[in-house]
């Protein structure tokens, strides 16, 4: 009864007047900021704080809370219309959300992903409700050996990311580990893969490499597939009827869950959450083939897990005063300035802020939903300009997201290169996917690894008897050698029924439907897993 009173308490601030008018203020500014490139939520929260300063801190907390998940929330739209991932935890958005978008159904992409952000947002508010305290517990006793058991289970997503071709999946992969490499060792002070050029000291920005082999390439590919026409220009009704929402509610109530309790971890937040809810759902889904290709679920999964995250990071940061992400280290700088200390004792000493901030989210959430799902029409317009002016449009984008990093000319070389790689990739039939999960946890299974093997003087042995870390490194050997034999157990029957030249085509990976759009594909049996590998390298 006592919480009861408490969230009622929360909805009584969040409701007042002024707090609803800066909800409002703080999710809007959020949508935008998050649907342009390059400007994420730290960047929102940033321009933000300096009108914070003079407000009551429950007011400017809430704000800046909406400006965070407003931020997650419209970061999709760009993924879903452009390819152009507005903020690192979309990307897995656009898997199948941009090739939604191609077929004419960017404006059914865009309220899926609209519905399963409420969803996410809406769950994470309701488990941060009821099991806060006890959840901040449990993520305290997660250790460095169990953070680098968590990455490596979340690297073997390529399994699923990879397409039907693993070995190309893999080797992505390792390209995107080797570039989270790049740059000055922070415990050694060695210079690694910098070339002695003073601009990669500090390494790769990931916005870089997500534009370039996204946003970027995907440009290079609409100026090769030039005469043979783009995407569809035809916007398909918003409506989502009885069975696309069965289809739909699994992986979004999925997504949602798994997304609250990896946003609680510090460190892994919205990202991780997103694609580690995209492969388990390509994993487990009976049209796990078509992902990639504009299935529902990819857009729903991630979307859902992300915005679920978002909330969940509030967790450690409220309870236990720790920032779980570079976002919520930002809010917790506000934080202190305007008075208030995050900790065990938030909830007594300032519980106005505590259930006030929880309330707001659930509000926020609300409000985002009605906000946007009217101006989806609007949005998925953009499919309608003409190439000749989206495509500059596109360009114009990315180079402004990636120069507003540090203004260095150096910055837009990259940029191009990595568009160069994008486009060579899809084209070779290597998925963008893999190198960009690589990318992103390749620098944090290095440093948990690390503090690992120093907490426990150079024994490797802490990595399997930490209960968790086992757990999880199981997990993970079960993930990758799972398809692994089922690939093993399907290679010997492959070549009966089919021409056996043509059978013997298919390379080392177990049969002729493993190589993506390729050119033997049309004379197979059957035209679909060739058309699949297509649209999938084209969706990436």
């Amino acid at each position: 009864m006592e919480t009861l009173d408490q969230i009622g308490y929360g909805f009584a601030v969040a409701l007042a007047p002024e707090n609803l008018l800066f909800v409002f203020i703080g999710v809007l500014t959020g949508t935008i900021i998050g649907m342009l490139p390059g400007l994420g939520p730290m960047s929102a929260i940033a321009l933000m704080i300096p009108i914070a300063f003079g407000m009551d801190p429950t007011t400017a907390i809430i704000m800046l809370a909406g400006v965070y998940y407003g931020a997650v929330f419209g970061g999709s739209t760009s993924s879903i219309l452009l390819n152009a991932p507005g903020i690192s935890g979309t990307v897995a958005t656009a898997f199948d959300g941009y090739p939604m978008a191609r077929q004419g159904k960017a404006g059914k992409a865009l309220a899926i992903a609209a519905i399963a952000s409420f969803t996410g947002g809406t769950v994470g508010v309701v488990l941060l409700m009821l099991i806060a305290p006890w959840l901040a517990k449990f993520a305290v006793s997660f250790g460095p050996a169990d953070y680098f058991s968590l990455m490596v289970l979340g690297l073997t997503a390529v399994v699923s990311l990879g397409g039907k071709n693993l070995t190309k999946g893999l080797i992505a992969a390792v390209v995107g580990v080797i570039i989270s490499l790049v740059g000055i060792d922070s415990q050694t002070a060695t210079m690694r893969f910098t070339f002695g050029v003073p601009e990669l000291f500090e390494g790769v920005q990931f916005l870089i490499v997500a534009l370039g082999v996204f946003a970027l390439a995907e440009v290079f590919a609409m100026l090769a597939r030039r005469g043979t026409g783009g995407g569809d220009g035809t916007i398909t009704s918003l409506r989502l009827n009885r069975r696309e929402v069965g289809t739909l509610a699994p992986p979004t109530a999925r997504g949602s869950l798994l997304g609250f309790f990896v946003g609680v971890l510090p460190g892994a937040g919205a990202t991780i959450a997103s694609f580690m809810a995209y492969s388990t759902e390509k994993r487990i889904a009976r049209d796990g083939a078509t992902f990639g290709s504009g299935n529902i679920k990819g857009v729903a999964a991630p979307e859902s897990a992300n915005n679920a995250a978002a909330v969940g990071s509030f967790v450690p940061l409220l309870t236990l005063g720790v920032p779980g992400s570079g976002t919520t280290a930002i809010l917790l700088g506000a934080l202190l300035v305007l008075g208030v200390q995050p900790g065990p004792l938030m909830l007594s000493d300032h519980p106005d802020v505590f259930w006030g901030v929880v309330a707001s989210m659930y509000v926020g959430n609300l409000v985002l939903l009605v906000l946007n799902l009217p101006l989806i029409p609007l949005f998925a317009k953009v499919l309608k300009t003409p190439r000749a002016v989206l495509l500059p449009l596109v360009v114009v984008f990315c180079v402004i997201g990636v120069y507003g990093l540090s203004f260095t000319v150096f910055d837009l070389w990259l940029l191009l290169g990595f568009g160069v790689l994008g486009y060579v990739m899809r084209q070779n039939g290597f998925p963008a996917a893999p190198l960009i999960l690589g990318l992103i946890l390749g620098g944090l299974m290095e440093k948990s690894m690390r503090q690992a093997l120093q907490i426990s003087d150079g024994d490797w042995s802490t990595f399997v008897t930490s209960p968790f870390s086992a757990g999880l490194l199981v997990l993970a050997v079960l993930a990758l050698a799972g398809p692994l034999l089922a690939r093993l157990r399907r290679r010997p029957s492959a070549p009966s029924g089919a021409a056996p030249p043509e059978e013997g085509s298919g390379g080392d990976d177990g049969g002729s439907e493993d190589g993506p759009g390729g050119a033997s594909g049309g004379a197979r049996r059957s035209p679909a897993p060739a058309g699949e590998g297509h649209e999938a390298a084209e969706g990436r």
